[in-house]
């Protein structure tokens, strides 16, 4: 298989992702806060790269989730974005790496982030 072949298998999203996680690396002081968004939930996790763990994370499925807001929507976003700052903070984490994973920094990414950062994550 070619290098060529190779890269047409891998979708645009992926691509990006990819080249993205070239520049970015969780630590245990500041680690990254990963995102995934699927067609009904929306996941969070603060990563530490160094030993491959999952500090903290946050989900639409999750327990303690109001189910009436929506589970996939921008205010899905925000409250995950909230309890993925609340969890962080109970890990004692203040600062962490955004890593969008691929996605355009808009919408429910953006919601997030936003978020995160009113509940006191600094990235």
């Amino acid at each position: 298989m070619s290098v060529y072949q190779r890269r047409k298998d891998l979708t645009p999203r992926t691509r990006r992702q990819k080249r993205i996680r070239t520049r970015i690396a969780g630590t245990p002081q500041r680690p990254r806060l990963n995102v995934f968004l699927s067609l009904k939930y929306i996941y969070a996790q603060l990563i530490d790269d160094s030993s491959g763990t999952v500090l903290a994370s946050a989900t639409s499925l999750g327990k303690g989730f109001a189910a009436a807001s929506g589970r996939a929507n921008v205010a899905a976003a925000k409250a995950v974005g909230t309890l993925v700052a609340e969890a962080a903070k109970k890990a004692n984490i203040s600062a962490a790496v955004f890593d969008r994973a691929g996605y355009k920094y808009h919408g429910r990414i953006k919601a997030l982030a936003e978020a995160a950062r009113a509940a006191g994550l600094q990235f």
